[in-house]
């Protein structure tokens, strides 16, 4: 059963919506950077997960299609029948449950730093043990040590702690039912049922969903895939290279050329 996500909405009522659904460990908050310069031509849905942030948090575990009928739930809410879609990390993996399972609501998608198969399942399922035990902050640490590249982490410490606490503050429940989510994906072979004209972009540094295996495999299996890789970026590449990311998702959304090349 679907619950009602908190929700942040900006921009023209009457612009494209793009919806922007974020990671494990993260609120609408995440998407700061994009929201400020899409919304001048979208209409910008961010949300929190279920288990995350102000979204409810229903006793776990969650599936994939828990997370993508919420999102719909969001769009029939809003009265939005279609919308274009960019998710990143877990996100990423909605956005592709979203393609597979309801393509007549997405239109054009973005998968930023993602997996069609994020490694083996008992890895997901000790993090959500370790979740529940002892709360997210336990892994909060090492989790954002991998969502920047140390030279950039270093520069904005303040950032980078204020991310951190997010990931602490998420409620334990959520944080594991959701660990349980990714423990259960791998797509890999659906990927070229994939319709929605999809860009995919991967961190040249990103040590948690390594282009290699990852965003290289989206791109290769869904049909007409296009693949960026940014350098100086690990794997809140959102957040790190946010102006690229800013065009890129632009460009896609709304292509002049009929978005063949979204490189900027």
């Amino acid at each position: 059963m679907s619950v009602d996500l908190h929700t942040t909405v900006t921009g023209p009522s009457e612009a494209p919506p793009l919806l922007l659904g974020g990671s494990l460990g993260s609120t609408a908050q995440m998407w700061q950077p994009q929201a400020e310069e899409l919304s001048t031509h979208f209409r910008v849905v961010r949300f929190d997960l279920r288990g995350h942030g102000l979204s409810p948090v229903p006793e776990g575990p969650y599936t994939m299609a828990d997370l993508g009928e919420d999102v719909l739930a969001l769009m029939d809410r809003l009265g939005i029948a279609r919308a274009h879609y960019a998710g990143i990390s877990l996100g990423g993996m909605i956005g592709q449950w979203l393609a597979l399972n309801a393509p007549d609501r997405i239109d054009r998608l973005a998968l930023l730093a993602t997996s069609p198969y994020p490694g083996p399942p008992q890895n997901w399922l000790d993090r959500a043990a370790l979740a529940r035990e002892k709360g997210p902050g336990a892994l909060a640490d090492a989790v954002v040590g991998r969502w920047f590249t140390e030279d950039y982490a270093r520069a904005h410490a303040d950032e980078v702690e204020e991310l951190r606490d997010g990931i602490a503050d998420t409620p334990a429940e959520g944080y594991a039912s959701c660990c349980e989510a990714i423990s259960r994906w791998d797509v890999r072979e659906e990927l070229p049922h994939v319709t929605a004209p999809t860009l995919v972009i991967g961190g040249a540094q990103d040590e948690a969903t390594p282009v290699q295996g990852n965003t290289d495999l989206i791109a290769e299996r869904i049909p007409g895939a296009q693949l960026v890789v940014l350098d100086h970026a690990a794997h809140l590449l959102s957040w790190q290279q946010a102006p690229r990311v800013n065009t890129l998702l632009a460009r896609h959304m709304a292509p002049e050329d009929g978005g063949r090349d979204p490189r900027p």
